[in-house]
């Protein structure tokens, strides 16, 4: 059994998405970053830098109950645990995997959360910010677009790169923000994988 220390964020439906996919027993344990619980002494021994998402495997490697926090980190693991694996086992095929799910971990998801900020969330109107991080989501999404061009999901294979990149998309790909009409090929990965029956579980009620 897994425990899912979750929070509706994009980060927290990665890994949420993720143990859908994975067929894996868990349990979400919710995590009100409204009400500040991420800072709770309890959850702060899961996480110490009092992030979501994070789990505690109770069967983990060896038998052992382990922790892990870090939505790549999750991803990884998780991935590599499940029957149907969703990270590769051969080495090529791995390291085209891990660099995409950590340009999602790192840059895109990153670039977005900032994007975010100054289109929605900041009290304060910077219109240069917004400018700079626009630019940025085009260039990501550009970025996509061009990966997918002769290939149906961004390493190949479906895997856990996709995941990495799908909550992002998913919220900023709406019209209001980046939108689709530029990007066909990212359009199609985003319609592809909003079909499977993992992420409407993902992004319904828990």
């Amino acid at each position: 059994m897994i425990d899912l220390y979750f929070w509706t964020t994009d980060n927290g439906y990665k890994a949420r998405h993720m143990m859908e996919e994975s067929g894996l027993n868990y349990t979400i344990k919710p995590i009100n970053l409204k009400e500040q619980e991420q800072f709770d002494p309890e959850f702060l021994k899961i996480s110490p830098h009092h992030k979501i998402p994070a789990i505690v495997d109770h069967d983990g490697p060896n038998g052992e109950t382990i922790t892990l926090f870090e939505s790549g980190a999750i991803l990884k693991y998780v991935g590599s645990k499940m029957i149907n694996r969703l990270y590769p086992d051969d080495v090529v095929s791995q390291v085209s995997v891990d660099q995409w799910l950590f340009f999602g971990s790192a840059q895109f998801t990153t670039i977005a959360q900032q994007f975010g900020f100054f289109m929605v969330r900041s009290a304060i109107h910077i219109p240069q910010a917004k400018r700079h991080y626009e630019e940025l989501m085009k260039d990501m999404f550009n970025c996509l677009d061009l990966e997918l061009l002769n290939r149906e999901y961004i390493a190949g294979d479906y895997s856990i790169a996709d995941i990495s990149m799908y909550s992002d998309v998913r919220v900023y790909g709406v019209d209001k923000f980046i939108g689709f009409g530029a990007y066909p090929n990212l359009k199609r990965w985003f319609s592809s994988i909003s079909q499977r029956p993992a992420v409407h579980k993902a992004w319904g009620p828990y």
